[in-house]
C-alpha cells in the first residue's frame, strides 16, 4: 500500500471511486444527484482540496481529501472496501493534524461506526439542506 499526493491525471478514476461508492453507501438518495454533482466534484471540490490516494501494486483503490482540518471526502473503490485502505487513509491524515472534522450521513450507518471506532464523536445532529437528510458532524481530536 502506497499514500501519496493525487496528480491531475488520475482525477477522472477519483471521481468514478467517489460516485460508485457514493451511489454504493448512500442509496437513499437518488443516484441522480450524485450524477449532477460530478462536474462539480471535478472542477471545485477537488481543486480546493489537499487529496491524497492510496494503491496497491496495480491501481489507485481510494483517496482522501482535505479543507484545512475538515475532511471533505474518504472514499474507497467498492471493490476493496473493508481492506483496511479507508483506516490507512484516516490514520495518515490524523498523522497530520490536531483535530478533524467531518459530516456524514446518519442514514451511512457503516461510515458512521467507522468513524466512531476511529475515534471520532458525533458533536451534533444537523440538516443537509441539498438532499434534505439527517447528518452527523462529528469530530476528532488527538489525545
Amino acid at each position: 500500500m502506497n499514500i501519496r499526493k493525487n496528480k491531475k491525471t488520475e482525477v477522472n478514476k477519483l471521481i468514478k471511486i467517489w460516485y460508485e461508492g457514493s451511489v454504493k453507501a448512500h442509496d437513499f438518495i437518488d443516484k441522480d444527484y450524485w450524477k449532477s454533482q460530478q462536474k462539480e466534484m471535478e472542477g471545485k471540490y477537488l481543486p480546493m482540496s489537499e487529496t491524497y490516494v492510496i494503491s496497491n501494486e496495480i491501481e489507485v483503490v481510494g483517496f482522501v481529501s482535505m479543507v484545512d482540518n475538515y475532511l471533505a471526502a474518504l472514499f474507497i473503490d467498492v471493490k476493496h472496501q473493508g481492506e483496511g485502505y479507508g483506516k490507512r487513509l484516516l490514520n495518515f491524515i490524523k498523522e497530520g493534524r490536531e483535530n478533524i472534522q467531518l459530516k456524514v450521513y446518519k442514514k451511512n450507518r457503516n461510515a458512521v461506526n467507522f468513524y466512531v471506532m476511529n475515534g471520532f464523536v458525533i458533536k451534533e445532529e444537523l440538516l443537509d439542506v441539498q438532499t434534505a437528510e439527517e447528518e452527523f458532524l462529528m469530530g476528532w481530536e488527538r489525545v
